[in-house]
């Protein structure tokens, strides 16, 4: 009996999927006739005959990730009621109010009212609660990331009611609001880390990725920017195309970018510069860590291939398959991979997924527990697997790119009490609180820079913060105090500031102890980043 209704559900799920490769054209004609018959048979059999009611649609959604789950760890499944928030994400925009927030104390608490969007013309104000939603309470256990969505987000053009509550009033205050086109951001900041590096954080590859990394490219070249330092750390990835646009700024007339080979050869493409790129002569270094994938990894890879620039950080995460989007007729879609990307000197740096589902997203932990994340030399490369870049320098293939130059995880402050205060959202809620008792005074600032030299001494934040967080649960150690003490400030400083003036100017804070941006910085000062790249970069080391 256990056994049939696995098999049954699976069979169903099967035939579904054939139909839909069917359909696309993905079969021959030899696997249709010989296997949709079949198929048809099995169905209308468990159709007719089979001793419970079976709910197809239900055993469906559940059943195809499941099957394309045996393909490839990036082939995937997306429904129906999820697909608009996943394209939403990478299209570059969703329509909604307009604001960050953040959850504390089961209410939804305003961070930042985005200009221009439906609640600053609403006149919305950062540090607003909003508890109430069209007429409805909205506090309490209800109240989680997924259900603000649900509520916040909606049609262009619909409306939605918001019960407010504001410090200046003692009266609950409304508004009504009409959702509009809100713009994601794929640049968290971009500013100048001194008088000739320009710094860009890039968090995705979305459809405005482009546009959006060029106007801060020209913001920070107006600046007196001569050299960059691009982030990619934790960016997962997104459109190929972006990232190809992207390093033809940098890269001269007919350098070759990627390319992709499939099974199917319409699939197969390669992409060359034209040499139109605006950034050719300037020095860049760009950072990674193991979280940076895909698109990441094919800008990376092209830079270093063609020995334009320096790869600084960790081994990247390894995604080398691409994939291409089916909506299905019930608007629900499959993400199929369809070829493999090839960096300039020939490297797939796809990792390994035959060992199973488990293995591969247990990949990053069995890096951290082998010690790669620390140490350079724990690092496994695949030594058979050896190519050369533009001036003849060897790289390897199977499983990431692998930096330039190493830089190992910072864990300086990473005590058990930052953990436990961390992990308790205290940093946040604290920032929050700070800001919301001196808003009036913030809110005449002009910038971040005014607001560092108002603040109250590191010692006072300190101790402010420690009786904040013993009595939010979390006593006082004060050894490990001692240790995190600097990393604790450091961090709250930049959440105020961000809870004040947006992302803008929590990363020039947040950034000024980061480890791998002041290598970056050291290497660039000592022109290590100039191009051509030559052989002499794998003795590299900095200290």
């Amino acid at each position: 009996m256990k056994k049939s209704t696995i098999l049954i559900p699976l069979i169903i799920a099967l035939s579904i999927v054939i139909g839909i490769l069917i359909g696309s054209g993905f079969t021959n004609d030899k696997f249709i006739s010989n296997h949709d018959r079949k198929l048809n048979t099995i169905l209308n059999l468990v159709s007719d005959g089979y001793v419970d009611t079976v709910n197809v649609n239900n055993i469906i959604e559940q059943t195809i990730p499941q099957l394309l789950s045996n393909l490839d760890p990036h082939t995937t499944y997306i429904p129906a009621k999820d697909l608009t928030a996943v394209n939403d994400e990478l299209d570059g925009s969703f329509s909604g109010i307009g604001i960050s927030f953040f959850i504390m104390n089961d209410t939804v608490r305003i961070v930042e009212v985005l200009s221009g969007g439906p609640s600053e013309k609403a006149g919305l104000l950062a540090g607003d609660r909003i508890v109430a939603i069209d007429d409805s309470l909205f506090v309490g256990k209800i109240v989680n990331n997924q259900s603000v969505f649900n509520k916040l987000r909606g049609k262009k053009g619909t409306s939605v009611r918001l019960g407010i509550k504001r410090a200046t009033s003692a009266k609950l205050l409304y508004f009504d609001l009409i959702r509009g086109d809100i713009p994601v951001n794929s640049i968290d900041a971009s500013y100048m880390v001194d008088k000739q590096i320009g710094y860009i954080k890039v968090n995705k590859f979305a459809r405005t990725t482009y546009n959006e990394f060029l106007n801060a490219l020209v913001k920070t070249k107006n600046e007196g920017a001569e050299k960059y330092i691009i982030d990619l750390r934790g960016n997962g990835g997104g459109f190929m195309e972006m990232a190809i646009l992207m390093a033809n700024e940098f890269l001269p007339k007919n350098s070759l970018i990627v390319y992709t080979q499939g099974r199917d050869k319409k699939n197969d493409q390669q992409f060359w510069s034209d040499g139109n790129g605006s950034f050719q002569e300037m020095d860049i270094i760009i950072l990674i860590d193991e979280y940076s994938a895909s698109a990441s990894e094919i800008f990376a890879g092209a830079i270093q291939d063609n020995d334009r620039g320096l790869i600084m950080g960790r081994r990247s995460f390894g995604k080398g398959l691409v994939q291409k989007q089916f909506e299905l007729s019930d608007s629900s879609a499959i993400r199929m991979t369809i070829s493999r990307y090839y960096t300039p000197s020939g490297r797939c740096i796809q990792k390994d997924y035959k060992k199973g589902e488990t293995a591969y997203n247990m990949d990053i932990y069995d890096r951290y527990t082998h010690g790669e994340l620390s140490n350079k030399d724990s690092i496994r490369i695949d030594t058979t697997n050896i190519f050369y870049t533009k001036h003849n320098r060897k790289v390897f293939g199977g499983g990431g790119i692998i930096p330039d130059i190493f830089v190992p995880a910072d864990t300086t402050g990473i005590t058990s009490y930052y953990i436990s205060v961390s992990n308790a959202g205290l940093l946040q809620k604290f920032a929050y609180e700070f800001t919301e008792l001196n808003r009036e005074e913030f809110s005449a600032l002009d910038d971040y820079k005014q607001f560092l030299r108002i603040l109250p001494s590191d010692y006072a934040i300190l101790n402010d913060f420690i009786s904040f967080a013993a009595a939010n649960g979390v006593p006082a150690r004060w050894y490990y105090i001692n240790l995190s003490k600097e990393l604790i400030v450091s961090q709250l400083k930049a959440l105020i500031a961000r809870d004040i003036f947006g992302n803008e100017a929590f990363y020039p804070i947040y950034n000024k102890n980061d480890r791998m941006i002041l290598k970056a910085i050291k290497a660039m000062n000592e022109n290590k980043a100039a191009a051509p790249i030559t052989d002499d970069m794998e003795k590299v080391t900095l200290k």
